[in-house]
């Protein structure tokens, strides 16, 4: 397989996976969308379909979707290294590409929604700053881009983080999804989709389980550079826990897989 045939299976595979996953996280926010307040079991559910969506999109590839999980095929050998900078970029831009058509795709309920008196009353006088004590009722649109913490202690959502990553590519590498960067078929693929639902649910609550860079830190820049009225602001302080822990979390689980099943 060619570099040209990794990288766009991946920027494919990962601009759907983004589409649908920060879609779902959409769906749930706007007032003036159908799914509105439809709540935290929906979002876990809508990322699983957006993982298994995007995974068969990109099964070509292997379906990495994720820097991470490249980098716990690479550690059990699944993959050369020399091939890990296609992958990771293919899956940066695809990131990239599906926050934006979550914008394209939602466009009037940003524009009713950052208008809306509500959110308005929610600013504090200084461009791009939210009022904490009126942000529930504001409904800031990070969250449709990008994770955040529900309690803000770094050292935690770090680990946090790190956990979730871990399960997720252990369970991919365990099931032999990695092997030779190919795919086992349409029910290996369901049971990744499965483990993602599973992680959001039991996993998902400290955090909003990133558990992939690229998902979390494309679409923040999309948010950052999207002409969005009293959008607030991007939260680069705590950027780097959604791209280091799941980082670590793939190496963690190649190197656990090296030692307890290779």
């Amino acid at each position: 397989m060619s570099s040209s045939d990794i990288f766009i299976s991946e920027t494919i595979g990962t601009a759907v996976l983004v589409l649908m996953g920060g879609g779902v996280c959409a769906a749930v926010t706007f007032k003036r969308s159908k799914a509105f307040n439809a709540g935290w079991v929906a979002i876990a559910f809508g990322w699983g379909f957006a993982v298994l969506t995007g995974a068969y999109i990109a099964a070509k590839s292997g379906a990495h979707l994720n820097p991470a999980v490249t980098v716990g095929i690479a550690i059990k050998g699944g993959i050369p290294w020399s091939e890990v900078p296609v992958y990771f970029a293919g899956e940066f831009l695809g990131a990239l590409i599906g926050a934006v058509l979550v914008w394209l795709t939602y466009y009037g309920q940003f524009r009713a929604h950052l208008t809306d008196p509500e959110v308005l009353a929610g600013h504090n006088g200084e461009e791009g700053m939210v009022d904490p004590a009126a942000a529930p009722k504001a409904g800031p649109v990070l969250g449709i881009f990008s994770t955040g913490p529900e309690i803000r202690h770094a050292v935690q959502n770090l680990v946090t983080e790190i956990i979730a990553t871990t399960v997720l590519v252990l369970a991919i590498l365990t099931l032999g999804l990695s092997d030779n960067g190919k795919g086992v078929g349409a029910i290996g693929t369901l049971l990744v989709a499965l483990v993602v639902t599973g992680l959001g649910l039991s996993l998902g609550g400290p955090t909003g389980y990133a558990i992939n860079p690229v998902r979390d830190l494309g679409p923040r820049i999309v948010h950052a550079l999207l002409p969005l009225p009293n959008k607030g602001g991007s939260d680069w302080g705590y950027a780097w826990i959604p791209v280091v822990g799941p980082l670590i979390g793939g190496a963690l689980a190649g190197g656990i897989y090296q030692v307890a099943f290779a």
